[in-house]
């Protein structure tokens, strides 16, 4: 349900310039003058400007710079992703949050955003760097009534509804390099890390974190990452509002996850295939004590890579090290 918060922002920013009553307001919202008054101050602790007249009423000057749940979620249209949210300035990780909240029984589409993480992870607890004010730090908490070993597709679902964000907003041609990252220009913009408790044959629930660089420039990327990662402001030359590009994903991910429970993921793979990073190239692919060249020819239903060798067999790749710059000049 629409907070009370929402809504007082949401009339506020739709009157643009203009002044709304205290008393329509308060038919509005169903709640007192002095309700409305104590929203009032406490929007200006978040950062709200807020200008009021007698006999006039209420008008918002100016939005917040920082980020909060009502800068994310007063312009956000969804239907049930995001519609709870849990903001914080600083978390050691947004997983380990959601995974708490997840227990306790925080309800499907709930989400966890950080301003920063101290100790922000990627698969293979690899470390993802989580500066300040300058990307999207998110967790997800679904509850899909799938089994188990379909798990995966999510995070494949996910990447497409990252790309799609980020074509339409930014303007970027983003790609999915298999299975979890989102590259642009053949360096790392963003991540996705999902993780699951499950039962043999029933999930609990799964948790998809992303990390999407933003609004970093080059100083700011680490110099043992400035040849392999980069932020949206680096590949564009533009800077971009997190809370705008924070609801514009959550509603590309909720269209696309609706799209995947109720029509397979057979309605997502040609998103996937489309943006896959290298398809129909060949880069190198070593498992266990075997090493050899191979082109990506797609994904299979489940989520494994599909790669053909030099004699035109083809292989099912569930876990693999590949060697993705063979070929990259």
């Amino acid at each position: 349900m629409e907070s009370t918060r929402k809504k007082l922002i949401t009339l506020l920013a739709n009157a643009k310039d203009s002044f709304v009553s205290g008393q329509r307001l308060s038919e509005e919202l169903h709640i007192s003058r002095a309700a409305i008054w104590k929203h009032m101050k406490a929007l200006e602790q978040e950062g709200y400007q807020i200008e009021g007249v007698s006999r006039k009423g209420y008008r918002i000057v100016s939005f917040p710079d920082k980020m909060s749940i009502n800068t994310i979620q007063w312009d956000l249209h969804t239907k049930w992703l995001g519609q709870e949210m849990y903001y914080k300035n600083q978390v050691d990780s947004t997983q380990t949050i959601a995974h708490q909240l997840a227990r306790e029984g925080a309800d499907h589409g709930t989400v966890v955003v950080a301003d920063e993480q101290l100790k922000g992870r990627g698969r293979l607890h690899r470390p993802w760097d989580s500066q300040k004010g300058k990307g999207i730090w998110m967790s997800l908490i679904l509850r899909p009534d799938i089994e188990p070993q379909r798990a995966p597709q999510l995070t494949l679902a996910s990447a497409v509804s990252i790309t799609r964000m980020l074509e339409k907003v930014c303007q970027a041609e983003a790609k999915i390099k298999w299975p979890n990252d989102i590259f642009l220009n053949d360096r790392k913009l963003a991540g996705i890390l999902t993780e699951m408790q499950a039962e043999q044959d029933l999930i609990e629930y799964v948790i998809i974190g992303m990390g999407i660089n933003v609004n970093q420039v080059q100083e700011d990327i680490p110099l043992s990452l400035q040849d392999i990662a980069t932020s949206v402001k680096i590949e564009t030359g533009s800077s971009f509002q997190r809370e705008a590009l924070i609801q514009d994903v959550l509603k590309e991910i909720e269209t696309v996850y609706d799209q995947f429970m109720e029509e397979g993921f057979s309605a997502v793979k040609p998103y996937w295939e489309k943006a896959a990073y290298r398809i129909g190239e060949t880069v190198t692919v070593k498992t266990r004590n075997l090493k050899w060249d191979a082109v990506l020819v797609g994904i299979q239903e489940d989520g494994a890579l599909i790669v053909e060798d030099q004699s035109g067999k083809r292989e099912i790749l569930y876990s693999a090290e590949i060697d993705w710059k063979r070929g990259i000049k």
